[in-house]
């Protein structure tokens, strides 16, 4: 079986100086799901789907079988006191979708193959679910990292370090996200076999 979860990570780092006096905000996060479909009667028939339908990576022109697209954005004010810049406050926003395949003749299928396929699909949810996971913790991270910079002796030196531990942030989350991509791909085989068998086992003790 050669199917394999792997994710699309899109992430953008937006941003942007506002004027002071605007209400700091918990981290605003969205999700979301969308679906592309697959279509086969065999396993190879759902390989191939899964590898020609699935969606895009960018700078790879890979095609996958889920993927997790993330953007990052927000708002910082400024506020200026005794000669000197601070925060006033920080709000970052993470809008994250989730794409996953779904297959089209499932109701129809044979045992074996619904079992591998209701397995595979299970743990390419659970993977893209924390890859959004991850950047949900990022962006909590990065406002209230913000939140606690020091004032500066006058605001470009306050936005330079704003974008400074952005940047610094964004790359660690990157690290992360590539970090656990690695990880699953080492164990993808040994999870399929063990999540199999403790599906087999839930069915028979039904």
């Amino acid at each position: 079986m050669s199917f394999f979860a792997k994710t699309a990570l899109v992430g953008l780092a937006m941003m942007f100086a506002a004027p002071a006096g605007m209400a700091s905000a918990e981290t605003i996060i969205t999700k979301s799901f969308a679906y592309f479909p697959v279509k086969g009667d065999t396993a190879a028939d759902l390989d191939e789907a899964l590898l020609s339908a699935g969606p895009m990576v960018k700078g790879t022109g890979a095609r996958h079988p889920g993927a997790t697209e993330m953007k990052f954005g927000g708002s910082v004010t400024y506020a200026e006191h005794d000669n000197r810049c601070g925060i006033d406050s920080a709000r970052i926003t993470l809008d994250t979708k989730i794409i996953l395949p779904r297959w089209t003749q499932r109701r129809r299928a044979d045992f074996d193959l619904a079992l591998i396929w209701d397995t595979l699909a299970g743990d390419i949810k659970r993977h893209e679910e924390r890859h959004a996971e991850i950047a949900r913790q990022y962006a909590r991270q990065l406002e209230r990292t913000i939140e606690e910079l020091r004032p500066e002796r006058d605001c470009a030196l306050m936005e330079a370090e704003v974008a400074r531990v952005t940047d610094e942030i964004l790359i660690e989350h990157d690290e992360d996200q590539a970090r656990f991509d690695r990880v699953e791909s080492i164990n993808f085989e040994k999870r399929m076999v063990r999540l199999l068998e403790y599906r087999l086992q839930q069915l028979k003790s039904r």
